[in-house]
């Protein structure tokens, strides 16, 4: 528990930085949302070859008909949520956007409470001393960024809910079939079928990237997807959905910190006390 609790840790420190690069690039460096969503899935095939070669891991099981279907429905999600983000996050300010984005855990929370009806408790948890503590984080996350001037339902703000709302469905129907893979196998397999399907969809023009610096930032970005994707699934198999989702909810704190340090940005407080109610979350739900 101990051990997959700073694994989880860690997860959140590499999705907090993430995110932070993929806001830079779209919106600094002035990419196109489709030539970065067809970019980044690329830059994490990439830096995935190599590692597949030697940790490729699946069971039979994955090969039924009804897990490749399952498998199939989780990609179709994940190429919509990431497109409606990157749309998004492109066209809108970052702080408008915040509330949108971050329904994602409360939206997880809610999916795997669901599923644990429908397909049981033995994937899905529904401990009331874990789900409490997580959907009272969750609420504090969201609410700590709203303000009254942001809640404009224009469309950026409409997709960034769509996307948050898909990354949370195919993130919880993930662990239907997640027993199947290795998380690294997995995450190959969904972000090699991203890729492929937005190559298809969006016919980018790689060329159109053309400083050395913004490929590496892409490149740098899509490695640490792949850190934090893999941590988040075998958070999922350690600890479940839930927990896992409430630990990751450090990220936001941790961008908080980032954005303080780096970018001389204050931070408000209520993004003070979300993170206060965050840790004491994880905490009651961990020493309960």
């Amino acid at each position: 528990m101990i051990f997959s609790f700073f694994v989880a840790l860690f997860g959140a420190m590499a999705g907090a930085t993430a995110t932070m690069l993929d806001k830079l690039v779209l919106r600094v460096r002035k990419i196109d949302f489709k030539l970065y969503q067809s970019a980044s899935f690329l830059g994490i095939v990439v830096v995935m070859a190599p590692l597949i070669l030697f940790f490729w891991k699946t069971n039979p099981g994955a090969f039924e008909l009804k897990n490749i279907l399952i498998f199939l429905v989780v990609i179709i999600a994940s190429v919509l949520a990431n497109a409606f983000a990157f749309y998004s996050l492109k066209w809108e300010k970052i702080t408008n956007l915040e509330p949108a984005r971050l329904l994602e855990p409360f939206f997880t929370i809610l999916l795997a409470i669901l599923f644990s009806f429908i397909f049981g408790q033995a994937l899905y948890e529904r401990n009331a001393k874990i789900v409490i503590p997580a959907l009272i984080a969750a609420g504090a996350l969201v609410f700590s960024h709203l303000r009254k001037h942001h809640l404009e339902f224009n469309r950026y703000f409409i997709f960034a809910i769509l996307g948050a709302l898909f990354f949370a469905f195919e993130l919880a129907l993930s662990r239907l079939i997640l027993n199947y893979y290795s998380p690294l196998t997995f995450y190959f397999i969904r972000c090699l079928m991203i890729f492929i399907f937005s190559i298809i969809i969006f016919r980018p023009n790689f060329k159109k990237i053309k400083t050395k610096r913004v490929k590496f930032e892409i490149l740098a970005s899509s490695a640490i997807w792949v850190i934090f994707r893999v941590l988040l699934y075998y958070g999922y198999l350690k600890l479940g959905v839930i927990l896992t989702t409430l630990l990751v909810m450090l990220s936001p704190i941790f961008i908080y910190l980032f954005a303080w340090k780096f970018l001389k940005e204050k931070i408000d407080w209520r993004n003070i006390v979300a993170a206060i109610i965050i840790i004491a979350s994880i905490l009651y739900a961990l020493l309960a």
